[in-house]
């Protein structure tokens, strides 16, 4: 396993050692010991969610408010998506930067996205099969989310923006101007 270090302090790409021979191959997609060794981050995840998308599905930018905000692995098993996560800890040198990743099934890597950052995703493949670990359980009544398509953040989905479609509650999330964070950045 590797660890990469992104623009954007606490926020990891990680690279599986991947073991290939005629059959197909294989990799550990999680060592909690060496995830420590490699990240200086020692983490328990108590829930794995997946989604499967279509083709230009944008799934966020989504959080978890306090106390039950998320740290997340994710990864895909299907497909391609590219991956975000937009700081949101107030006091930190990125607030409102992101760090956008490629994941796919060829590449297998995962974006390791600590507490206070919102993440989403858009589907680049015909299908994709997300994955992703948490280390706090999901509470309807402390979502949150930051608008998509919010010009401050700049993000190219590298979708055209006809392609993409959205959930109901996707289409409506507060633009970045005027949240006011519940997160830290001392508190990481």
């Amino acid at each position: 396993m590797k660890a990469i270090a992104t623009d954007i302090e606490g926020v990891f790409i990680i690279e599986p050692k991947l073991f290939g021979d005629a059959r197909g191959y294989f990799f550990e997609s999680f060592n909690a010991r060496d995830f420590k060794a490699l990240t200086g981050i020692d983490i328990t995840f108590v829930q794995d969610n997946e989604s499967k998308s279509r083709y230009g599905v944008l799934r966020g930018l989504h959080f978890q408010l306090p106390p039950y905000a998320q740290s997340k692995l994710v990864r895909v098993v299907k497909g391609n998506v590219l991956d975000v996560a937009v700081d949101l800890r107030k006091g930190s040198p990125s607030y409102g930067c992101h760090v956008a990743v490629e994941l796919s099934e060829d590449n297998h890597r995962q974006l390791f996205i600590p507490r206070g950052f919102a993440h989403g995703f858009a589907v680049l493949s015909q299908e994709a099969i997300f994955q992703y670990k948490c280390d706090n359980y999901y509470a309807p009544d402390h979502e949150g989310a930051i608008a998509w398509n919010d010009p401050t953040l700049s993000i190219d989905w590298q979708i055209p923006v006809a392609d993409v479609l959205l959930s109901d509650k996707d289409r409506n999330h507060m633009p970045l101007e005027g949240f006011e964070s519940p997160f830290s950045y001392q508190a990481f």
